[in-house]
């Protein structure tokens, strides 16, 4: 942080305040920009309801800009540094809402935020009057002229509201460039009182997800899992998440007279950390089911394949395609896995010896199952793991069905 050096007996000047004052600001923005980084953050501003409109409280945003667009007093314009600068409101700022006219019709209300700076506070200041220094002139030369005295920074809210229509169908106004919105209001044809569920934040919304009292070491503030398929919502003021999932296990056969069946191939494994994700975005999860068992007569199936959007693919255990329903002794392969910062195979099952089913294939972090022995082929573990295979019995001639694989499973922490 610059500061000024001052001498006694020096007549001061205004610049010294002046600088003071930017050099203090620069040192904040930079301290802010080490921790927050470059992105506009929003902490407080909190949306309650109001009658039929709502009020936003107290807090700040912080946003990029420059050291100043303007002279600062005496001191030059600097418009060609970038700074980060927070606008601080400490007073609440109403807005009211109005329900449409028409019945069915609902509308849909933006609020957006951005960093306001101008200059305020103008009064007349007393100057000094070199000629008659005990009465001082009301202004520069006397004039009169009322000049600023303070450069304000504020966050600057606006209301923006959509066009109304059949409830359900309403949308919500675009977020102009250089803001960020923060809060949807939906309000019903009718409606004469917002309520707390009209008001939605905006999944953009770039409020501080955590506060250093909340922070933990290392990553992982919250986590997700999924057995089955569905979709992962990115939470509010995240952009980053770690993804580890695995394909689901192989069945595996049935064993035959005289022929014991081979272990079932493992799903793969990967691990992935995802950046640059956008609070609110939508990834599809897909989780590989484990292989149905092998039966008399029916042939067991392969493992699901489990795959995190476009960002992570984990094949499911295969089956052998030299094994068959009537010499199910060889073991199936594990899947591969691709798109992860690890990618791991599935363990391949082995081979039906001495009466006894193979173990079914190895899954990273899940496992396969032991040898079946001499009877029904055992489920694989959770998650991924091939199932073992069926043996033939002690008098090696009592076929056994197989087992089913171990499902896929998919973890997101952020």
């Amino acid at each position: 942080m610059d500061r000024n050096l001052v001498y006694p007996g020096s007549i001061p000047l205004d610049s010294d305040l002046l600088s003071l004052n930017r050099n203090t600001m620069v040192a904040l923005g930079a301290l802010a920009q080490a921790a927050l980084g470059t992105n506009m953050v929003a902490d407080g501003l909190a949306c309650t309801p109001s009658g039929l409109g709502v009020s936003v409280g107290p807090g700040s945003i912080t946003q990029l800009s420059v050291v100043d667009s303007l002279a600062y007093g005496s001191l030059t314009a600097d418009a060609a540094s970038g700074l980060l600068k927070m606008g601080v409101n400490l007073a609440a700022t109403p807005f009211a809402l109005t329900a449409p006219a028409t019945s069915g019709q609902s509308i849909n209300y933006l609020i957006q935020a951005t960093l306001q700076e101008a200059d305020g506070g103008a009064i007349v200041l007393p100057y000094y009057n070199a000629a008659n220094p005990a009465q001082a002139y009301a202004g520069p030369n006397n004039s009169g002229v009322a000049q600023n005295t303070q450069r304000i920074q504020r966050v600057q809210l606006q209301l923006k509201s959509g066009a109304p229509a059949i409830t359900g169908g309403q949308t919500t106004p675009p977020v102009d460039n250089g803001w960020a919105g923060l809060y949807v209001i939906t309000v019903t044809q009718g409606q004469t009182v917002v309520v707390t569920g009209n008001i939605v934040v905006l999944p953009t919304a770039p409020f501080l997800a955590f506060k250093l009292p909340q922070l933990r070491p290392g990553f992982a503030s919250g986590m997700q899992s999924f057995t089955g398929s569905g979709g992962f919502t990115v939470p509010a003021g995240v952009t980053q998440i770690e993804v580890e999932a695995w394909g689901g296990g192989a069945g595996s056969y049935a064993s035959t007279s005289g022929n014991p069946a081979g272990g079932a191939g493992a799903g793969s494994y990967a691990r992935k950390r995802i950046s640059g994700l956008t609070p609110g975005q939508i990834i599809t999860v897909t989780v590989g089911s484990g292989g149905a068992a092998g039966i008399t007569g029916t042939a067991p199936a392969a493992g699901g394949i489990t795959s995190f959007g476009s960002f992570v693919t984990c094949n499911g255990g295969v089956l052998n395609p030299i094994a068959t329903l009537a010499i199910p002794l060889h073991g199936g392969a594990g899947g591969a896995a691709s798109g992860g910062d690890i990618n791991i195979s599935g363990g391949d099952g082995n081979w039906g010896h001495s009466n006894n089913g193979g173990m079914g294939g190895n899954a990273s972090h899940g496992g396969g199952v032991r040898n079946a022995g001499g009877g029904a082929g055992n489920p694989g573990y959770f998650p991924g793991g091939g199932a073992s295979g069926a043996g033939t019995g002690a008098s090696s001639t009592t076929p056994s069905p197989g087992a089913a694989g171990g499902a896929g499973f998919v973890i997101v922490r952020w």
